[in-house]
């Protein structure tokens, strides 16, 4: 549920500020990057740090190797992607990357909802969530 509150909090508080004078932020397309990121900002946090880690861990599907490894990886890939959403020379390649980031990294939501583990949330929730993070990236693409 937090990463859906960065992303809502984010954008309404982005697009505030660009209805208060901030011209980069005038309009809800950029209003909704500075969201995207905040929101791919946190969910990268949550790869380093060792509570949340260890769930993550234990999503990767027990048929991938190196679990450790991957949460890693894509914890760096959404640090990434979160700054180049940012960036408008970057925008299109990076929130390309993050919705393919995104559709690779659904079969560890399918696997963790079957499995029972990471909360336990059910794969509808799940699928719910990674459709609306999909479609904010589309969004946010030029």
């Amino acid at each position: 549920m937090e990463p859906l509150i960065a992303l809502v909090a984010g954008t309404l508080g982005a697009r505030l500020a660009g209805l208060l004078g901030v011209a980069a932020l005038d309009g809800w397309q950029p209003a909704l990057r500075v969201g995207l990121a905040l929101m791919f900002l946190l969910t990268a946090f949550a790869h380093f740090y060792p509570r949340l880690r260890a769930d993550l861990v234990e999503m990767v599907p027990p048929s991938l190797p190196r679990p450790e490894l991957l949460v890693t990886v894509t914890g760096v890939l959404e640090a990434v992607g979160a700054i180049g959403v940012l960036i408008p020379a970057t925008t299109r390649w990076a929130a390309a990357g993050l919705i393919l980031l995104m559709i690779a990294m659904f079969p560890a939501n399918v696997s963790a909802a079957r499995r029972r583990v990471a909360h336990g949330n059910s794969l509808l929730r799940r699928t719910a969530l990674q459709v609306l993070f999909v479609g904010a990236a589309v969004a946010v693409l030029p």
